[in-house]
């Protein structure tokens, strides 16, 4: 019998009716002759919720309390779909991370999968049981409980699927597939109907919320292929795959645009340390400390060196601001910096495409268009498949907008679909 993991964000589960029609989806799937795997988010905000109960009661906020807090709310979803099933004559029945064996590091609220176990999950099967499983959350080696990350129960599906070598990993969410640009942002942006892995994980470093970069990462590593859809339409989505794989819905063999999509992202802040000694070491001695604080840094510059001091300049979650800022401010006393700035107020803009590699031009058009829309540019960042650029974050809705139609991706038509609430 064929087996099939699915996964269900939070707005797909969001409330009673919601948590309803997601239990007819999977019942319709098992009772057309399918095993199925479901891994649930919370419902809604709930994780927001109880984060925002968790700063109102504590400054200091444990990481082992947090995961014990925050793993909660997937048990909530959990328990609910899987009574929502047996209403409807499903046998089935919930785990959390921790029995289903996915086994992880010791880093609370950032941990990394080392195992799944998942007996189990495969003897429920065995049973002819649907199991619903928590998302985002494992047990560490040191037997603690343990979440992932936000968006981590995309990498719970992910993982299942490929510990139990499922036929297929759905990926349910509030939006049709994936889209050569935020809807919200750009009207006429068109869903695609596939995208290979590589462009995938450019599309969520660069800020697409679509999938979780992890997630994304593990289905390439282990080859699983992820079709993303809509809990509200159920119509066919995106495949996230191989480019060699063409024998999936909608991924017929035909030549790939040169651009697959205009990522934005308003989630960044921008540090620069000024007067910085330019000598050997010093970009060590401040990078390091930040990594060592799970602090994730994207984009770096570097100035040129002017009598013996250059400025450096670095893009990093705004959520870490109040930690690196500490850590960055420390440093640049005593590397013997002038000072420290910080710009909460900008917006990253990023070109996604596998045709970059054979199609010379890309950047300098991408300039020319912003530079004729009067867009200044700051930060500049590539890879072999990626642009991306730094502005004012007023500016944004105009770059991508002009990007996206300067690139031809514009569909002809506004998305008409219902979009969810903008995080």
């Amino acid at each position: 019998m064929p087996l099939i993991v699915q996964k269900y964000g939070g707005t797909s589960v969001a409330d009673p009716d919601r948590m309803r029609a997601v239990a007819e989806n999977v019942a319709f799937t098992r009772r057309h002759g399918n095993d199925v795997v479901v891994v649930v988010s919370a419902m809604g905000k709930a994780t927001d919720n109880l984060i925002q109960l968790a700063t109102q009661v504590s400054a200091t906020r444990p990481g082992r309390e947090m995961d014990m807090l925050l793993t909660t709310g997937e048990r909530v979803s959990a328990a609910l779909l899987t009574m929502a099933l047996h209403d409807l004559g499903i046998d089935a029945v919930s785990f959390t991370g921790s029995q289903v064996g996915i086994i992880t590091d010791t880093a609370h609220g950032k941990a990394k999968i080392v195992e799944v176990k998942g007996d189990r999950v495969r003897q429920a099967l065995a049973d002819g049981k649907v199991t619903v499983i928590a998302g985002f959350q494992g047990v560490s080696t040191a037997k603690e409980i343990t979440t992932m990350g936000r968006g981590a129960s995309d990498l719970t599906a992910s993982a299942l699927a490929n510990a139990l070598s499922a036929d297929a990993c759905e990926i349910y969410t509030d939006v049709t597939g994936v889209f050569s640009a935020d809807p919200r942002i750009v009207p006429q942006a068109r869903k695609l109907k596939r995208v290979s892995f590589d462009e995938m994980l450019e599309m969520a470093g660069a800020g697409s919320k679509v999938l979780a970069l992890r997630s994304v990462e593990f289905a390439r590593n282990h080859g699983v292929a992820l079709h993303v859809r809509s809990s509200f339409t159920w119509e066919p989505g995106t495949w996230v795959m191989n480019l060699d794989e063409t024998d999936e819905p909608g991924s017929a063999a035909v030549e790939d645009p040169i651009i697959s999509g205009v990522v934005t992202d308003t989630t960044e802040s921008k540090v620069t340390v000024l007067g910085v000694p330019d000598q050997p070491g010093v970009s060590a001695a401040l990078f390091e400390p930040l990594a060592a604080a799970n602090v994730n840094v994207d984009m770096i510059v570097q100035n040129t060196s002017t009598d013996g001091t250059t400025d450096i300049s670095f893009t990093m979650p705004s959520a870490d601001m109040a930690v690196a800022e500490e850590i960055v401010r420390r440093v640049a006393g005593e590397i013997g910096a002038t000072g420290v700035t910080h710009d909460d107020d900008i917006a990253k803009v990023s070109l996604v495409g596998a045709g970059m590699k054979s199609s010379p031009g890309i950047a300098a058009k991408m300039f020319r268009t912003l530079a004729d829309k009067g867009v200044n540019i700051e930060m500049i960042s590539t890879s072999t498949i990626r642009i991306s650029v730094v502005m004012a974050r007023d500016d944004l809705e105009l770059a991508a907008r002009s990007l996206h139609t300067a690139f031809g991706l514009d569909s002809g038509a506004d998305y008409a679909a219902p979009l969810p609430e903008r995080r």
